[in-house]
């Protein structure tokens, strides 16, 4: 495995390239917008350079890891891919039509890997004529400094391809956990009643935003509080996981909260758009 393609050069994507460009991997960027690419490649030589500036890297370690990065808007790039990696929005129509797409350029051997955190692994890999070599590789955000990787096999997932994902893992530094393919894994399932929970303390006037995440960095030793953590995932993006686990299992503690939904209304969507719980300049 030498070429690895990013599809989405958003958050995640861009830091999903980051590592894979430092472990050593050629990496090609893919996104529909040209705004979005530019915004991930600023955001990886920024982070860099900050690497740069802490001596963990030196300028010249740094301007050999950009020489392997390369950015494109089109998915033909991907035809000499050994793995693609797809980190777009949690939209499963828009998945399977990408994984349709990539299934007719990439060669037979080339591994589909999707960044899901919720959407099931298996209706992803019908969308192509490989469903042996489509499987769930979610990484934690922000992806250059949290270690967690969750590999999600298929119901059709090879167990080279499993081997292969978790080589690959290995090699962008990362500590691995095995999840069933249901709509929201572990780390998903796990987080969003405590996100949802957060939500309903401010909505019905219980606490504050503020000292909720105290609460959550004091009490719990959590690195973020919950609406640092929402600013910085996106409320957008949450809010499209709440409907994928509340459609899939009807359990109220995945019904999202009414304040959420009203800031996604209102275009507060976190720090991607200036303001959300908190503003950002």
């Amino acid at each position: 495995m030498k070429t690895i393609m990013v599809v989405g050069a958003g958050q995640m994507g861009a830091g999903i390239a980051q590592v894979s460009v430092q472990a050593g991997f050629k990496t090609i960027v893919c996104d529909a917008s040209h705004e979005y690419l530019e915004r991930g490649r600023k955001t990886i030589e920024k982070n860099l350079n900050r690497q740069v500036e802490k001596n963990k890297i030196s300028g010249n370690d740094k301007d050999l890891i950009i020489s392997r990065l390369f950015f494109t808007m089109n998915l033909e790039d991907g035809k000499n891919a050994d793995i693609v990696i797809e980190a777009i929005p949690e939209n499963e129509e828009l998945k399977k039509k990408v994984f349709g797409e990539l299934d007719e350029i990439c060669p037979s051997h080339t591994i589909l890997a999707s960044n899901t955190s919720s959407l099931p692994i298996t209706k992803l890999g019908a969308a192509t004529k490989r469903a042996d070599k489509v499987v769930g590789m979610h990484f934690m955000n922000p992806v250059p400094v949290m270690k967690l990787v969750e590999i999600i096999e298929g119901n059709v997932t090879s167990k080279e391809t499993i081997q292969i994902i978790e080589k690959l893992a290995d090699d962008f530094g990362k500590v691995i956990i095995k999840a069933k393919d249901y709509p929201g894994f572990l780390s998903t399932r796990l987080i969003m009643p405590f996100i949802n929970e957060a939500l309903y303390s401010v909505y019905e006037g219980r606490g504050t935003v503020e000292d909720i995440d105290k609460c959550a960095k004091l009490a719990f030793n959590h690195p973020m509080g919950p609406f640092e953590w929402i600013d910085f995932v996106g409320l957008d993006s949450l809010l499209s996981i709440f409907k994928v686990l509340f459609e899939a299992y009807g359990d109220s503690r995945y019904f999202p909260c009414p304040l959420l939904v009203q800031m996604v209304q209102a275009g507060r969507l976190g720090k991607k758009s200036g303001k959300g719980f908190y503003e950002y300049n």
